[in-house]
């Protein structure tokens, strides 16, 4: 279930990629491919809103937005536990900062969630080396 709410977000970063391995990645891939397409999209609006070019900013702060709408709505809310509460309110904060920034035109607030998003993405990114290294360990 987890796997079809996650295929579904990231339904919105593929609507513009090519398919690359969505079908046969694992729930751990795909949650980083939906946090690499958020911050594609993130760093796309900062350009545009630099560039002052209002309409691109708000496409890409929309679907930045929905990607990260995306990642909260795969949360396991019964089984993740606190975990999974603190990043329900992450990301809905993330959300909330990405709307501000598009309103109030202001890249610092882009690079805020950026580097929280960034923060989550480190983490998740050590999971299945952290994986590997218990199960060498239960091996023993």
């Amino acid at each position: 279930m987890v796997k079809s709410r996650m295929k579904s977000a990231l339904s919105q970063y593929n609507s513009v990629s090519v398919n690359s391995g969505v079908e046969d990645a694992t729930p751990h891939r795909l949650v980083q491919m939906l946090m690499e397409g958020a911050l594609d999209k993130i760093a796309a609006a900062k350009g545009h809103m630099v560039r002052n070019e209002p309409a691109d900013k708000g496409r890409y702060i929309s679907w930045a937005i929905s990607i990260v709408s995306g990642l909260q709505s795969s949360l396991d809310m019964e089984s993740g536990g606190e975990l999974s509460r603190n990043l329900d309110d992450l990301y809905d904060y993330m959300v909330r900062r990405l709307g501000e920034a598009g309103a109030k035109n202001d890249p610092k607030i882009l690079d805020e969630v950026s580097s929280l998003l960034l923060e989550v993405k480190s983490a998740w990114d050590v999971i299945p080396s952290q994986l590997d290294a218990e199960n060498r360990q239960t091996a023993i």
